[in-house]
């Protein structure tokens, strides 16, 4: 019996631990994703600052203009003035240096010019105008970033001005990828004449090294009992073991009856789906196996609903945003049949501004060009009426899954 997608991508998830957590220096956390929250080691600025290259005075001397003050000193950023600014004086200062002591405000440098040993100030100014408090950014002890979320380029910045060069990060997933089958071979080999190019392998391990995780090449498995029961020991030690082909029911799709006499635990085999009915999921000596399609189409498509959301949860990460949106639709669509269909499409903007979805017109799984050139996936209920161009659709964007972030 086919099983939902929802609930196929919920027993998956909760076959799942999450992985331990490890301290790396904060030049290679890049893309882990917390541990432990990012805590402030240091206050930020630790002291008030001048926002504007100008004057640091007091607000009560400059609150009726013109006035001209008596220039007390300089101070550039990473300099300090020493002495109190009094009634009548100003201080020469810069972006980024600390107000010094009796100022309350700022003026900027174009609204006074100075004359010798004084300053002419020609706008008045408010207490505290261009001057960032200590804290501002933040203080010591203040959490900037939570456990469970990603380390992207910003955390990293403000992880290095809080002062905290280790994070705490879980460890990597590891991931086997094995793909099946006596019909492919890999790029650059010579190709038999019932052959073809494997691009499931390397597409999946480029897959997981964008998701964060270490891929870990096994091998192609060929159409015997012996090789598939090898390659798939060699898994051990992995976080998880993705397998490609052979999960159907041809007579020579031997990964549920070999890996099931080797030990595998099926939780479950086909989903509801279009492309990739033929995925299965289980645990091989206790690693959790997931077998996608033999099709690239399908094995991608499903590597976007159920490998990235596996990875996140290995990962530790919290909020895996859905990547479901809404648009519209840029052409009239048939009714569907009683499986969810993922259609590619590009994506647009109408006149009027609104997100549009367009499918191509031929869904052939096996077009893999197809699936490059898409901007997104139309989601498509089981039993879904037909839809005109216009209509509201859910899509799920697939920028920063397989192209650039």
């Amino acid at each position: 019996m086919m099983i939902s997608v929802e609930e196929a991508r919920g027993r998956i998830l909760t076959g799942l631990a999450v992985l331990p957590a490890e301290q790396v220096v904060l030049t290679d956390a890049l893309g882990r994703v917390l541990a432990a929250d990012l805590v402030a080691r240091t206050t930020q600025p630790p002291a008030p600052v001048s926002a504007m290259d100008g004057w640091a005075v007091r607000a009560a001397d400059v609150a009726t203009v013109p006035c001209r003050l008596r220039v007390a000193g300089y101070v550039a950023a990473g300099q300090h003035f020493d002495g109190t600014v009094g009634p009548g004086e100003a201080v020469r200062i810069f972006t980024g240096a600390p107000v010094p002591a009796g100022a309350d405000a700022i003026v900027i440098q174009e609204d006074a010019d100075h004359e010798g040993d004084s300053v002419a100030v020609r706008e008045a100014v408010t207490a505290g105008r261009y001057v960032r408090r200590a804290g501002l950014d933040f203080r010591a002890g203040d959490v900037g970033a939570r456990a469970g979320s990603l380390v992207g380029p910003r955390t990293v910045g403000l992880a290095a001005a809080m002062n905290v060069p280790w994070l705490k990060v879980h460890r990597r997933p590891r991931v086997a990828i094995l793909p099946t089958g006596d019909e492919i071979v890999m790029p650059g080999e010579p190709i038999g004449p019932s052959q073809i190019v494997s691009s499931n392998a390397l597409a999946l391990a480029a897959f997981v090294r964008q998701m964060g995780g270490e891929p870990v090449d096994l091998g192609i498995a060929r159409d015997d009992r012996a090789s598939l029961a090898a390659l798939a020991a060699a898994a051990r030690g992995c976080d998880l073991l993705v397998t490609t082909g052979g999960a159907s029911v041809g007579e020579h799709d031997l990964v549920r009856s070999v890996l099931g006499e080797a030990g595998l635990e099926l939780d479950f085999w086909q989903i509801a789906m279009r492309p990739g009915k033929p995925l299965m999921f289980g645990r091989l000596h206790g690693t959790p196996m997931l077998g996608l399609p033999g099709n690239p189409v399908s094995a991608l498509v499903c590597a976007v609903l159920f490998l990235r959301p596996a990875m996140a949860r290995l990962s530790g990460m919290h909020d895996l945003p859905a990547g479901d949106e809404q648009a519209v639709l840029g052409a009239d669509l048939a009714a569907n049949d009683r499986r969810q269909d993922y259609l590619r499409a590009t994506l647009d903007r109408t006149p009027d501004g609104h997100l549009r979805a367009t499918p191509f017109p031929t869904q052939d799984s096996s077009n893999l060009s197809r699936l490059v050139a898409a901007d997104c996936l139309v989601v498509r209920a089981p039993h879904a009426p037909p839809a005109a161009a216009g209509e509201p659709v859910r899509i799920v964007r697939l920028a920063g899954m397989f192209g650039g972030l």
